[in-house]
C-alpha cells in the first residue's frame, strides 16, 4: 500500500465512523433502500420538520435550521433532535449541503465556503417561508463550523439570532493526530484537498480556518453556544471546539451530567442531555437545568 493511502485511509475513516456507526439506528424499519436514498433530496421526511406551512409561534418566533455534519445529511443526522424540537413548537428545517458528484446519502464534502452559500439561500428560503426576521442554526461537527463563514463573511449575521453548535470543530481537528501526518507525505495533502475538500478545509492551519479565524471566533449580533463531550474522538483536542468572544457560551457535557458517556456521533445524534441544552441555548430566557435527568425529559 502506498504511504499516502495509509494516512488518508484512517483519515476518512475517522470522519465515516459518525455516519456507518449510526445508520443501522437511524433507518426505519419499514424503510427501503430506494426511499432512503431519495429522502435527503425532498428534504426530511414527514415527522414534523421541513414543513413550509409552519408559522414560527409567540414563545419560539424564530425557524430553527438544522446544518449536518461531515459524511452525513439532512436526515440522518436529525432523525431525533428534529422531532425533539417540534415537539417543543419549534418550526424546524434542515438542508443538505456540500454534495459531491456521484456521491449520495454522504455530504457535506465539498469546499465548505460553498457550502456556506448553499445555507444562506437555504436560510433565505425558510424565512421567507415563515415571515421571520430572524432564524437559529444548530449544527452537529462540520455544521457546527460552516455556519460561521456564513455569518462571518456572507451576510448572515443580520439573518442569524445564535448558533448552537455540537461538537463543532471551529478550530480544525488532528483527527487523533492522524493529519499532523500530512506533511510527511508529499503529495497527500494535495489528493486529500482534491477528493474531499471538507476534509482538508478542516485540517489545522488551512487556509480556510485561518481565514475563518482571523480577528477573532465571533461576529457581534449573535449568540454562540458550543456544546461539546470530552469523549469526542473525532474533533480532537476537544477544547479546540470551544469559541472565544463576547456571547459566547462553552459547554462541557460531562460537566452537566458526569455519567454522560456520548462520544462524537451520539452526542448529535440522540443525547438527551445534548438536546436539553440545544433547547436551553434556543430559548435560554426559559433555560432549565441541565442535569443526568434531562435524558429522559
Amino acid at each position: 500500500m502506498l504511504p499516502w493511502k495509509r494516512v488518508l485511509r484512517p483519515l476518512a475513516a475517522l470522519l465515516l465512523t459518525a455516519a456507518v456507526t449510526v445508520v443501522p439506528a437511524t433507518v426505519a424499519p419499514a424503510a427501503t433502500t430506494a426511499q432512503a436514498e431519495s429522502a435527503p433530496s425532498k428534504g426530511a421526511p414527514s415527522r414534523g420538520w421541513n414543513n413550509y406551512s409552519c408559522k414560527p409561534s409567540a414563545a419560539h418566533p424564530r425557524p430553527v435550521v438544522l446544518v449536518h455534519g461531515t459524511f452525513a445529511n439532512s436526515v440522518d443526522n436529525w432523525l431525533a433532535l428534529a422531532p425533539y424540537l417540534v415537539n417543543r413548537d419549534y418550526c424546524v428545517y434542515s438542508l443538505d449541503y456540500g454534495q459531491l458528484p456521484g456521491v449520495p446519502l454522504f455530504h457535506a464534502l465539498g469546499p465548505i465556503d460553498k457550502s456556506a452559500e448553499q445555507l444562506r439561500s437555504f436560510v433565505d428560503k425558510v424565512l421567507t417561508a415563515t415571515g421571520a426576521a430572524e432564524t437559529d442554526l444548530v449544527g452537529h461537527s462540520q455544521g457546527g463550523l460552516m455556519p460561521r463563514h456564513y455569518l462571518k463573511f456572507l451576510g448572515g449575521a443580520a439573518k442569524v439570532n445564535a448558533l448552537v453548535g455540537i461538537a463543532p470543530n471551529n478550530h480544525g481537528t488532528t483527527l487523533g493526530g492522524l493529519a499532523n501526518l500530512l506533511p510527511y507525505f508529499p503529495g497527500a495533502g494535495d489528493l486529500l484537498s482534491t477528493a474531499t475538500p471538507a476534509l482538508a478545509d478542516q485540517v489545522p492551519g488551512s487556509a480556510f480556518l485561518t481565514k475563518l479565524n482571523a480577528g477573532g471566533d465571533t461576529v457581534p449580533g449573535v449568540r454562540y453556544t458550543v456544546i461539546a463531550t470530552k469523549y469526542d474522538e473525532v474533533v480532537t483536542p476537544y477544547r479546540s471546539q470551544y469559541l472565544d468572544g463576547p456571547n459566547v457560551r462553552n459547554v462541557l457535557i460531562q460537566d452537566l451530567c458526569p455519567a454522560d458517556l456520548s462520544e462524537h456521533a451520539a452526542i448529535g445524534l440522540f443525547d438527551r442531555i445534548a438536546f436539553h441544552e440545544v433547547a436551553n441555548a434556543l430559548d435560554p430566557a426559559h433555560a432549565t437545568p441541565t442535569t443526568c435527568l434531562s435524558g429522559i425529559g
